[in-house]
């Protein structure tokens, strides 16, 4: 390959890879997670990164942000619409460290992670689940 004249990937490029991994979701995950929103930054700003207690903007991959399912009222107001942020400078950094896998995939696998919060999932039941 001609590296001289690769770019890194754009935000563009992130969100058609976090649309194919969205997309390759077992049924009935993508029934469940399809009124999420996801959206590709750079970075999380500085207000996400202080409610996360973090200072070092390469530490956060991705975000879930709304009311995880099983949290929601149903008699109760609509909620806003939740939302997952993925962050391509911090997951470009992340993926350079593994080597071993693909950017898909680990796009995906950011992905996956945040929809299981969407789930209401907690990050050790996420790490439980990996484990297996």
């Amino acid at each position: 390959m001609d590296w001289k004249h690769a770019a890194a990937p754009s935000l563009d490029d992130f969100a058609a890879l976090a649309r194919a991994a969205f997309d390759a979701l077992p049924q009935p995950f993508k029934g469940l997670a399809g009124d999420v929103v996801i959206r590709v930054d750079d970075f999380a700003d500085d207000e996400t990164l202080k409610m996360m207690d973090m200072e070092d903007p390469f530490e956060l991959t991705g975000l879930y942000f709304g009311v995880d399912l099983g949290a929601r009222d149903s008699m109760g107001p609509a909620a806003e619409p939740s939302r997952i942020f993925l962050y391509r400078r911090p997951i470009l950094d992340e993926w350079a460290e593994h080597g071993e896998v693909t950017l898909g995939e680990m796009v995906a696998h950011v992905l996956i992670h945040e929809i299981g919060h969407h789930f209401g999932l907690t990050d050790d039941d996420i790490d439980t689940i990996e484990a297996d």
